[in-house]
């Protein structure tokens, strides 16, 4: 054979060595993306939106402000937003010259309930942003929890006027959560009795 062609025939031949042995030392090609889950699969629990009317309840923004910011804080599928001027509002807040009182929910979308914010409480030393989560606390379906202790939100008065917590315990955190689990669909009308928060 010339050496030409053995020189060709040895170069074919390591070549296909050549790619037989990278072939089978070359890293496994990526397995394909897993194809995206449905939406329904990975969506996470409905937030179901609940605006509020704090027009009336003048000298009290600061705390409805602090009260709804720990509402939302601390629960995942119920949102409280300010209803624009001239829409309707779930929650009514006004305020009053008597005790807090508030009607008990849990309010619906396109249902109504009330929140007094009541001036008697505060000239008795009861903090302002205690009283307003409180009494939102109400309208997302807490009743009282009295006696108790500082540490319960819902204790409310109960807790004496040295109780500034406004932040709903890991308790009144699940019961909101689990009364307004599956959106809509899973909700009950408010309760309709309203609670006053009188010591």
């Amino acid at each position: 054979m010339p050496h030409s062609s053995w020189l060709k025939a040895a170069g074919a031949a390591f070549a296909v060595a050549l790619a037989t042995a990278t072939a089978a030392h070359a890293a496994p090609a990526p397995a394909p993306a897993p194809a995206p889950e449905s939406t329904a699969a990975t969506s996470v629990a409905a937030v179901v939106t609940l605006r509020y009317d704090d027009s009336r309840a003048g000298g009290w923004e600061a705390a409805i402000a602090a009260g709804v910011a720990s509402w939302n804080r601390n629960v995942s599928n119920v949102r409280l937003v300010e209803a624009a001027p001239g829409t309707r509002a779930e929650i009514q807040i006004v305020a009053t010259s008597g005790w807090p009182q508030a009607t008990l929910g849990p309010v619906r979308p396109g249902g109504q309930v009330r929140v007094e914010l009541g001036s008697q409480a505060v000239s008795q030393g009861y903090d302002r942003t205690r009283i307003a989560t409180h009494e939102m606390g109400h309208s997302l379906g807490l009743p009282d929890t009295k006696p108790g202790p500082c540490s319960q939100l819902m204790s409310g008065s109960a807790a004496g006027t040295s109780c500034t917590n406004a932040v709903p315990n890991a308790t009144e955190r699940s019961r909101v959560e689990s009364a307004y689990a599956g959106g809509l669909a899973s909700l009950v009308p408010a309760d309709g009795r309203t609670l006053v928060d009188a010591p």
